[in-house]
């Protein structure tokens, strides 16, 4: 996919939110076994990766979030990357300068794949989890915590 993704965040209105819990109940209770109904009166399974994305979508916005559904395959601008991420653009542009996580130009503009930024964000969660961890270590090592 060489164009940027054109997100879409879908945010349900109060008064679908309590239809979308009800939707979420049926799906729970019908795990490998949902069908979905078309208007001519056909039916069939849904497959367990649409059950999934369907059963996440209908608690997502039983809880009044949106959701946004992009595939892996995206490419995302500096800006939906940083976003996704939750940390500033610039920020993300050093992070891409320094190759820490790969991208590519289309012409002047840096494009990032929605994949290396799951990878990415993996690792800065396992980072995270390591320093934390090494934090509670010394602090158990020199008796910080109250016996």
């Amino acid at each position: 996919m060489s164009k940027t993704a054109a997100a879409r965040t879908i945010l349900a209105r109060p008064d679908e939110q309590k239809a979308a819990t009800s939707v979420a109940r049926a799906l729970q209770s019908k795990r490998g076994k949902a069908t979905l109904s078309g208007p001519d009166g056909n039916s069939m399974i849904l497959p367990e990766s649409l059950y999934t994305v369907l059963l996440s979508a209908a608690r997502a916005i039983a809880f009044g979030k949106g959701i946004t559904i992009l595939p892996v395959e995206a490419v995302l601008t500096t800006q939906q990357a940083a976003d996704f991420l939750n940390i500033s653009r610039p920020y993300l542009v050093k992070q891409l300068e320094e190759g820490k996580l790969e991208f590519h130009k289309i012409g002047t503009h840096r494009r990032v794949k929605l994949r290396d930024l799951m990878a990415f964000k993996k690792t800065l969660a396992q980072r995270r989890e390591a320093a934390l961890q090494a934090l509670v270590d010394d602090a158990q090592e020199h008796d910080f915590y109250e016996k």
